[in-house]
């Protein structure tokens, strides 16, 4: 692969880079949202995540492609941080100090471990990612809502698992929800087709967004015409945004870190968890994010980690969650097309703008619609290629790919 240096953000890469960038504030705003609650975490805090992921990152990150929020996998250990450490004002300490620590990691050269990991593992990552997004968003597909979006864990928090969650939504669909996914399908095939591909207006309208507008007013439809298949928010079927009515409001969303923790020891366990955590996964999602890369670039894995370090700093003054380089919606950046870093950076300020503006607006988007999406991007990632062009490698290349795949399915992607 051609090593090129990063760039900043160009404006001749828009046409590409802002459908790219509403695409993935599509996919980052439930993925915020879900994992926040599943963290125990303010609502909001997830939020500053990914507006942060979005914006700071875009500037100081070491790769054009990857998009960076807070990640599923560290929602255990978060939650477990804030009820130790006491309070959420006393984590967003922890935050901070484990922006600081990744700072002198990327100053330290640690970026140099991503240099080891495999070709085959990484493969078998975005495999296994890939199998994880469609068994995941089954469920919500369906209607059944229980566990929250985004969520990439074998075990989950209600007592299921990935396959019994399944089947428990077969049994119990709802016919509402499975009609607007089964319409969002529908929408993201036909964008993919040469005619409509042709067509100068859909490569400004990207599909996903196509879907959220269709299938939110199919949902109010539902409403007026066919109340029993109106998918809700007392049903958990709907984006749940805090709504922001006035400049008050939006100043009470955020949590000021409680400095005076600072010294205490417990803290610091905490941060130096999140921040070797944190970097293991950034890396992990870096090398797989160039291997998805069309123009081939290699990534800065010393700049990158340094970049993570300025992001979770903003995120603990903010009260923000910790942040990393995310998989799910650094892969569905490139699938929708992006080139340079400046639709990370749309992502980010289209999600800022949409939470203060917008709220009760993207409260009536069905979570069906998204999953939709979601599906599309799994399917890309987890291809049937894929699979047979690493098992024509032979054994020694299919093994590590076949191991890593099944070990994220069964537990989960850290």
């Amino acid at each position: 692969m051609n090593a090129r240096l990063l760039s900043v953000p160009r404006l001749e890469s828009v046409r590409r880079d802002f459908p790219a960038g509403i695409v993935v504030f599509l996919v980052a705003l439930p993925l915020c949202l879900g994992i926040a609650l599943a963290s125990g975490a303010p609502l909001f805090a997830g939020i500053v995540s990914g507006v942060v992921g979005g914006i700071v990152l875009s500037f100081f990150s070491g790769s054009e492609l990857s998009v960076s929020g807070p990640a599923a996998g560290q929602t255990v250990i978060v939650a477990g941080a804030i009820t130790s450490l006491g309070s959420f004002e006393t984590f967003t300490v922890a935050v901070l100090l484990s922006g600081v620590i990744q700072l002198l990691l990327g100053y330290a050269r640690a970026g140099v471990i991503g240099d080891f990991i495999p070709n085959s593992v990484i493969k078998g990552m975005l495999a296994a990612i890939g199998i994880v997004i469609i068994l995941k968003q089954i469920p919500h597909a369906l209607g059944n809502d229980r566990d929250f979006i985004g969520d990439d864990a074998f075990l989950q928090a209600d007592q299921n698992n990935t396959f019994t969650e399944i089947l428990a939504s077969i049994s119990s669909p709802s016919v509402g929800a499975l009609s607007i996914s089964a319409l969002a399908l529908i929408i993201m095939l036909l964008w993919e087709r040469p005619a409509l591909k042709r067509m100068t207006w859909t490569s400004l309208l990207p599909a996903p967004l196509a879907c959220v507008v269709v299938c939110t007013l199919v949902n109010e439809a539902f409403g007026a015409w066919l109340p029993d298949w109106q998918l809700t928010a007392a049903r958990e079927q709907l984006v749940r945004l805090p709504v922001i009515e006035s400049p008050a409001d939006f100043a009470a969303m955020f949590t000021l870190p409680d400095f005076s923790a600072g010294l205490r020891p417990d803290v610091w366990l905490v941060a130096v968890t999140i921040a070797i955590v944190g970097s293991v996964e950034t890396l992990l999602c870096i090398e797989a994010t160039d291997k998805l890369d069309p123009e081939k670039r290699i990534s800065n894995t010393n700049r990158e980690l340094r970049g993570q370090g300025i992001g979770n700093v903003c995120c603990g003054l903010l009260g923000g969650l910790p942040i990393t380089s995310v998989i799910v919606r650094s892969s569905a950046n490139v699938y929708a097309g992006a080139r340079t870093r400046l639709s990370t950076l749309v992502h980010g300020a289209v999600l800022l703008v949409a939470v203060v503006f917008l709220g009760s607006l993207l409260n009536r988007i069905p979570l069906a619609a998204l999953a939709a999406v979601l599906i599309v991007v799994g399917y890309k990632l987890s291809s049937r290629k894929i699979i047979v062009d690493m098992w024509q490698q032979g054994w020694t290349q299919f093994l590590p790919f076949a191991i890593t795949l099944l070990a994220i399915i069964f537990t989960d992607l850290l």
